[in-house]
C-alpha cells in the first residue's frame, strides 16, 4: 500500500510558501501523492490552479484532488484544464471528483444543488468523450490537449451514496473514501459496494482505492484536529458534532493502526492530511510514515 500526504482544510491568502515547501518535501519522498481539497465558499486555494503551480516544482509525485466538486464546473473546461496539468505534469494527475454536499458552494458558483447528481452524470460522460479525442456537441475540432494516456487523467469518484458508488464502475478508475476511512465495519461495506459496481458494469480487474484521513502529532494534537474540523464545517454543528464523534489520528500510535487497518481492507494508497501546515506536523509524521514504507 502507498501512502500519500495533503494539505489541511484551510490554505489562506499567505499559506504558498508552507505549501511549495510541503510539496517539495513530500516529492522527495517517500510519499506517492500529494492530494487537496475543493471547496469554494471557503478560506482555501482553489485546486486546479494550486496543482499546475504545483506540477512546476515537483517531478515525482502524483497531484491528487480529493476530491473536486465538479458540477460547481462546466465539463468541457474542466476536461481541457485536467489534460492540461496531466500534460505538463507529464502525466502524474489523479482527479477525484463527487457532487459536493454544501450548498454554500453551489450558491457562490452559482450553479444548481438540488439536480447536481444528474448534471454531474452528463459531466463525466462529456469529460471521458473529449479524453478519447471524441469531437462534442457539433464542435469543429475536437478539445485538445491530447491525452498523456488513453481515456484521460486517472478519475476517482468520492462520496458514500449508493448513486456516488455506482459511479465508480461506470465512469471511473476507482474511489476516494473520505470521513468514514477509519470504521472499520462502515469501511469494509462501501468498498463491497464499490466493488459490487465495478462488477455490475462489467469492468476488467479492480478499482483502485484511496483513503484520505486528517492527523495531527505532538503538544495540541487533539485540539489542533478539533479546530480544523470546526473551521471546516462552520456553523453546521451537528456534521460538526457527529465528525468529531469518530475515531481521529493524533498519535504515532494511531497513525500506524489506520496504515494497517487500510492494508487490511486492501486499500491501494492512503493519504495523510496534516491538520496544520505547521513544519514540525510533517517532520512528525514522516517519521512515523517512513518506517512503515521500508
Amino acid at each position: 500500500m502507498k501512502i500519500g500526504i495533503g494539505l489541511p482544510f484551510k490554505t489562506s491568502r499567505d499559506s504558498w510558501p508552507a505549501i511549495e515547501a510541503l510539496a517539495r518535501k513530500a516529492d522527495a519522498g517517500p510519499y506517492s501523492s500529494f492530494a487537496v481539497i475543493d471547496r469554494l465558499a471557503y478560506d482555501n486555494y482553489e485546486p486546479l490552479i494550486m496543482l499546475a503551480a504545483l506540477a512546476s516544482v515537483t517531478q515525482r509525485v502524483r497531484l491528487m484532488t480529493a476530491v473536486l466538486v465538479g458540477p460547481l464546473r462546466r465539463a468541457g473546461v474542466l476536461a481541457k484544464q485536467a489534460a492540461t496539468i496531466d500534460a505538463i505534469s507529464g502525466g502524474r494527475l489523479s482527479l477525484g471528483m463527487g457532487v459536493g454536499s454544501r450548498e454554500d458552494d453551489s450558491l457562490v458558483a452559482p450553479s444548481g444543488f438540488h439536480d447536481r447528481g444528474r448534471r454531474f452524470n452528463t459531466q463525466l460522460e462529456l469529460m471521458r468523450r473529449i479524453w478519447r479525442g471524441e469531437i462534442v456537441n457539433d464542435a469543429r475540432r475536437a478539445v485538445g490537449p491530447e491525452a498523456v494516456r488513453s481515456g484521460g487523467p486517472e478519475l476517482l469518484i468520492g462520496g458514500s451514496a449508493p448513486r456516488a458508488l455506482d459511479r465508480v464502475g461506470k465512469y471511473a478508475d476507482g474511489y476516494v473514501m473520505g470521513g468514514g476511512a477509519l470504521d472499520r465495519e462502515g469501511a469494509a461495506g462501501v468498498l463491497r459496494q464499490v466493488n459490487e459496481s465495478w462488477q455490475r458494469h462489467g469492468r476488467s480487474g479492480r478499482p483502485r482505492v484511496v483513503a484520505s484521513v486528517l492527523a495531527a502529532l505532538g503538544p495540541g494534537a487533539e485540539d489542533a484536529i478539533r479546530d480544523a474540523f470546526a473551521d471546516y464545517y462552520g456553523g453546521d454543528s451537528a456534521r460538526l458534532d457527529a465528525r468529531l464523534a469518530r475515531a481521529n489520528l493524533s498519535t504515532p500510535e494511531s497513525i500506524r493502526d489506520a496504515i494497517a487497518l487500510h492494508r487490511d481492507l486492501g486499500t491501494d494508497e492512503l493519504i495523510f492530511k496534516p491538520a496544520t501546515l505547521e513544519p514540525d506536523q510533517y517532520e512528525r509524521l514522516t517519521d512515523v510514515v517512513a518506517n512503515e514504507t521500508r
